[in-house]
């Protein structure tokens, strides 16, 4: 193996919504440089308001190189009901086409399953190239300046994604997640109207989708 000279790190943002796309992103940057990120204070985007992320956002893009997939619900969706897939193996899929698109020898990864060495040899099996180093762990965006790099550039790429459908429609829903109260009023109203935005597999939007159904059936 030689000797590393480019890390990667990647993470997803918007897994758990309910409403709109999952944006997942790669950033890589050489390994003598990754101390700058420290130095400029980028960590776990959760932990980082949204003009902290922006400002950030930046300076990253300035200075590394990155890469980041959009995944629509309906993506999303197909994985759910595909009797070969999931929600993980289409994490680790995308995760192999994202690390396809840059130069990287080591590639570090926030796992979203509880055995993280599986998910590395998901990506790997996806990958096909033994070549490139790859870890996961699960919180890596916490532990790991250049994943919690990727986590800020998919969690503003998200949050621009989530902007423009709701200027598109003239919609304020929320965040999208299924405990807001307004993305759940949202789902009551436009569910039959927008079902593309919807990740049609939630739990949330089924149980809204068969009550609303089941309403009409009374009434008519």
């Amino acid at each position: 193996m030689e000797k590393i000279r480019y890390v990667g790190g990647v993470e997803e943002a918007g897994r758990g919504p309910v409403v709109g796309p999952m944006v997942m992103a790669i950033v890589v940057l050489e390994k003598q440089k990754i101390p700058y990120l420290e130095k400029i204070g980028v960590k776990d985007s959760k932990l980082l308001s949204p003009k902290q992320r922006k400002n950030l956002f930046q300076e990253i893009t300035k200075y590394c190189t990155y890469e980041y997939l959009i995944v629509f619900p309906e993506e999303i969706d197909n994985a759910l009901e595909s009797a070969s897939m999931n929600l993980n193996l289409l994490e680790a899929k995308i995760t192999s086409d994202l690390i396809k698109k840059v130069d990287v020898d080591y590639v570090i990864m926030d796992s979203p399953s509880s055995v993280p060495h599986k998910h590395t040899e998901v990506v790997r099996n996806y990958l096909k190239n033994e070549e490139i180093q790859l870890f996961s762990e699960h919180k890596a965006d916490e532990n790991y300046v250049i994943v919690g790099a990727a986590s800020i550039i998919a969690k503003v790429i998200r949050d621009e994604e989530i902007e423009k459908i709701k200027k598109k429609i003239n919609y304020d829903f929320g965040s999208g997640y299924p405990s807001d109260p307004k993305t759940k009023d949202f789902i009551k109203k436009y569910w039959d109207v927008q079902p593309s935005l919807f990740r049609q597999t939630w739990k949330t939007y089924k149980k809204i989708k068969n009550e609303s159904t089941q309403r009409e059936l009374n009434f008519n």
